[in-house]
């Protein structure tokens, strides 16, 4: 019996997510292909390894078998790649990354391309998530390593068998239409009159927002709900309302938007989260030192040291 690490994966993530559906889109397949792929498995087993309850598939006992080894032999493989890495003298790896927004359009091309200009055989693909997915996604196995946000008014917990190393840290600012606000900085109470664009409650910043203006006495009014900062910022710059914005962010500010200082920041911090394991990875090693560098050259860089798997303590 020979068992594919491809089909052992999509084993695991399907006793992880429960529908055929959730597998394709974490390890980017189609959910057909994913289909043709557990079948393949159940043949090369010559047992059934799943079964449908209503819209979920669930394991029987002999794939709950196969895929608690699975979880064993996938991470023998993560182990073996990294011995293999600090045998080679020159590092040859393949990452997948885990990113949104700003940290796409501003850390990741200026690391990557530093990168390659000194370890050519390290290859780094990205994928772009919501910040909320992306630390479960390095978590299963998914990817390689993801940048995660947390923010001061509003710790978030972290996930178990996680590390993390933090690699910038960053005011929030208000972002208003041209000339709304003449002087240079603003309490954040001042725009408590102010039609607001934000995204919802559910997204780790909406709610950082919200809770940082609760804390200064007030709801922001919320007229437009959005999903992504770059479509809050052209609204802003129509004239249709206030929001936050990070460091990291401005460089997608738009004509006919001012970014005022607030006088008591909202601070958060990007990390770059990864497998807890005894060693790191050169390949990762060198990933994320670059992508320190990029941050350190845009003044937002603190600490290097490895944070553990507990929640961080924010100031």
């Amino acid at each position: 019996m020979e068992l594919s690490l491809r089909r052992l994966r999509m084993l695991r993530e399907l006793h992880l997510r429960g529908t055929v559906t959730a597998v394709a889109a974490a390890l980017h397949y189609s959910p057909s292909g994913v289909s043709q792929q557990l079948a393949q498995l159940e043949r090369d087993v010559g047992a059934r390894l799943v079964e449908r309850h209503g819209r979920r598939l669930l394991l029987t006992n002999l794939g709950l078998v196969l895929a608690e080894h699975a979880e064993q032999i996938l991470g023998s493989v993560d182990r073996a790649t990294m011995a293999l890495e600090q045998a080679q003298n020159g590092v040859t790896a393949r990452l997948t990354a885990g990113v949104w927004a700003s940290v796409a359009s501003s850390l990741v091309p200026q690391a990557l391309s530093s990168l390659a200009v000194r370890y050519p055989g390290i290859e780094v693909r990205t994928v772009e998530l919501d910040p909320e997915q992306t630390a479960g996604a390095v978590k299963d196995g998914t990817l390689d390593f993801s940048f995660v946000i947390d923010y001061s008014v509003t710790p978030v917990a972290w996930e178990p068998n996680l590390t993390r190393t933090i690699i910038a840290v960053e005011r929030l600012h208000a972002a208003v239409p041209a000339g709304m606000i003449p002087s240079g900085t603003v309490r954040l109470a001042q725009l408590a009159d102010y039609p607001w664009i934000l995204a919802r409650e559910s997204d780790h910043f909406g709610l950082a927002v919200r809770i940082a203006c609760r804390q200064k006495g007030f709801d922001p009014r919320i007229v437009h709900t959005v999903a992504e900062q770059p479509t809050a910022l052209a609204m802003a710059a129509g004239g249709l309302g206030v929001t936050l914005v990070s460091d990291l962010a401005l460089e997608l500010i738009p004509d006919g938007v001012d970014i005022i200082a607030l006088e008591e920041p909202v601070m958060r911090t990007v990390s770059i989260a990864y497998r807890a394991s005894p060693t790191r990875r050169p390949s990762l090693e060198l990933v994320i030192n670059a992508i320190r560098t990029a941050a350190a050259e845009k003044g937002l860089a603190m600490g290097s040291a490895p944070v553990s798997s507990e929640p961080a303590a924010e100031s």
